[in-house]
């Protein structure tokens, strides 16, 4: 009689020792979690690219993996150096820019604008009323907050070295992860395989390929979209251009889209360099803020055979609800949870039909008996 007893209480105290352990192990590597998370997800997503690397450099992996290396160096502190430079060097220019805003005014609309079909007249009359009143009244709104941002910035000056550290940690995991790339995937197979025989590889394999999907559809789209919003800024002169382009990427990545900039930028370019530079720069930004509608679906279609709208409702709730990197684990999440789900639903649909099916007749069939009893 004690012997269940004693089993129960070895199962309860094994997996209360199990669960502690996990919970220490996670604690512990708490502060490496998100950098160690996005390094995982750089390097599933860029994984061929390096192996292309390393075929070009004589099938050297240290050598691909130092190219890498510098290649995430270059792009996550590149930009943040580039844009801190900016936005010191143009503290002075920014605040002269501030104060002659409430003098400025928007030129009157041109001709053409009111021609066009169905908002024509409505838009020229906005723009006409824009440009009487000016931005005095924006001016007025915005200077209270302009001494809250300088303070603010200056709050968090020391957030951005913390930051350029974890850009730093990424980039060394990243260069772990690579060096041992194969047997990094071999493990996490045989922990999937650990997990459910029949599923468990294949949803890690499906994990990996929403990542390269989001990869090619979100970032590379993003990617695509400021550079070619950037190049328009450089173009025209727009100022502080460098750090317009980084608030583009970030609306990109957000998937908001660079338009809230180059419609800014446009309305700046009608008001200095005339309706010629300005019709150029709205063209300009129309193409480049909607070409995302036929670039992004193409390129997750090729990381991964999974429903548009799916990978969409990722990247929104993750990022959403675990920030940036959310942007990776949402989709990652839904690929795997709609494929387990499609699977169990069409898993022996026959069986499952004829059973629901004769489920009534085999019902009634038992009952009889007992209704003749």
């Amino acid at each position: 009689m004690t012997e269940p007893r004693s089993d129960l209480a070895r199962i309860t105290l094994s997996v209360l020792f199990i669960g502690g352990l996990i919970a220490g192990a996670f604690w512990v590597l708490r502060p490496f979690l998100p950098a160690l998370v996005w390094a995982a997800m750089i390097v599933v997503a860029t994984w061929p690219f390096m192996l292309q690397v390393q075929r070009a450099l004589g099938g050297k992996r240290h050598w691909a993996v130092l190219v890498m290396s510098l290649l995430l160096l270059a792009v996550l502190l590149v930009p943040l150096a580039v844009g801190l430079e900016a936005v010191l060097s143009n503290i002075d220019t920014l605040q002269s820019f501030l104060q002659r805003l409430p003098q400025m005014k928007l030129p009157s609309p041109p001709g053409w604008l009111a021609g066009l079909p169905l908002i024509g007249e409505r838009a020229s009359a906005a723009w006409t009323n824009a440009a009487q009143v000016g931005f005095a009244d924006f001016a007025t709104r915005i200077q209270p907050h302009a001494a809250e941002i300088v303070a603010w910035f200056g709050r968090h000056a020391g957030s951005i070295a913390v930051l350029a550290l974890h850009f730093l940690l990424i980039v060394i995991l990243a260069a772990v992860l690579y060096s041992g790339g194969e047997e990094w995937a071999a493990w996490v197979k045989k922990f999937g395989r650990r997990l459910a025989p029949e599923q468990g590889e294949r949803m890690v394999v499906l994990a990996g390929q929403a990542i390269r999907g989001v990869a090619l559809g979100v970032v590379v789209t993003a990617l695509v979209q400021t550079l070619l919003g950037g190049v328009g800024l450089a173009i025209v002169g727009v100022p502080f251009a460098p750090v317009l382009t980084a608030i583009m990427f970030a609306l990109c990545i957000a998937q908001l889209g660079p338009l809230l900039v180059l419609l800014g930028a446009t309305a700046w370019t009608y008001a200095h360099l005339g309706s010629g530079w300005g019709t150029f720069m709205l063209v300009w930004a129309l193409a480049v803020g909607t070409m995302d509608n036929f670039v992004r679906p193409i390129l997750i279609k090729r990381g991964a055979d999974l429903p548009l709208l799916l990978i969409f409702a990722g990247v929104i709730g993750g990022l959403v609800s675990f920030g940036i990197v959310g942007i990776f684990v949402g989709p990652v999440v839904l690929a795997v949870a709609y494929t387990l789900t499609d699977e169990w639903i069409d898993k022996d649909p026959a069986a499952a039909v004829q059973a629901v099916e004769g489920l009534p007749a085999q019902a009634a069939h038992s009952r009889k008996p007992e209704m003749a009893d």
